[in-house]
């Protein structure tokens, strides 16, 4: 049972443990896609260089993969890494690679250990020899694992995915009038996975930024305050139960009334 697994990692007596026993295991969200944010506004809190944020950012990011795991998400994807991303300062852009390799090194085993299948989405040829070798450890060797699918978004853009699909759909000569959105979706990057039922977005932003933006068109979208270095398996559990408490009717009717509107 998923609370039983999240109860042996978890403080007693915790929020956290309060917010687990909350949880209904059965409607857990089974694809779960967070956009990673306010990294560089948590270290101007603090007066640090931006990029300490990001290596603050790194500890989320272990908290919420393993916390994920333990919970029972099928699937998680984390956005780390956009194609607007190489417009910053090269001096961030080479530190935000060196703790991506360093992050993949140093948690392999976990991921080992909690039978996490590793895979990135995005443009990841453009990327330099060396974060691709790391990438390529670290896809290998999870391959067996039948875990949580962990996708990390790098060099990723929701818009060229759409475009480097529909090349994929040309090059593959499927005619015209024989694509449509079912067929489409398996020259996506997430090809055989299931849409985000829930996007998180920290940092308090009212934007998808170019995210996931054919698959999240009946996500759940849950937004926080907090910047992604204070995000823990607490922030996880709360956009959990908002998202339990919603009724998903993907354009359908209600069973009561509502006001005139898209759903």
């Amino acid at each position: 049972m998923s609370l039983d697994r999240l109860l042996t990692w978890i403080p007693p007596g915790s929020p956290d443990e309060t917010l687990a026993r909350q949880v209904d295991f059965e409607r857990l969200p089974v694809h779960v896609a967070i956009i990673m944010d306010g990294n560089g506004r948590w270290a101007a809190q603090r007066h640090l260089p931006r990029i300490e944020g990001h290596r603050a950012g790194i500890d989320s990011v272990r908290d919420v993969v393993e916390s994920s795991a333990r919970v029972g998400i099928d699937v998680l994807t984390l956005y780390a890494f956009s194609v607007e991303n190489w417009k910053r300062p090269r001096t961030e852009v080479n530190t935000l690679m060196t703790l991506l390799k360093r992050y993949l090194r140093l948690e392999l085993d976990t991921l080992l250990k909690n039978n996490i299948r590793f895979r990135v989405i995005g443009r990841s040829e453009e990327l330099s020899p060396d974060v691709r070798h790391e990438l390529d450890i670290g896809i290998r060797q999870t391959a067996n694992n039948t875990g949580m699918q962990f996708n990390i978004a790098l060099n990723y853009g929701g818009r060229a995915e759409i475009v480097d699909a529909a090349r994929r759909a040309i090059a593959a000569g499927i005619p015209a009038d024989e694509l449509d959105e079912h067929r489409f979706g398996d020259f996506l990057y997430t090809a055989g996975q299931p849409d985000p039922d829930l996007l998180i977005r920290t940092s308090g932003e009212m934007r998808v930024s170019n995210f996931l933006l054919w698959q999240i068109a009946y996500s759940e979208i849950w937004v926080t305050e907090t910047l992604w270095p204070d995000f823990r398996c607490r922030h996880l559990l709360e956009a959990i139960l908002a998202y339990q408490k919603r009724d998903r009717r993907y354009g359908g009717i209600h069973t009561a009334p509502v006001a005139l509107g898209v759903e």
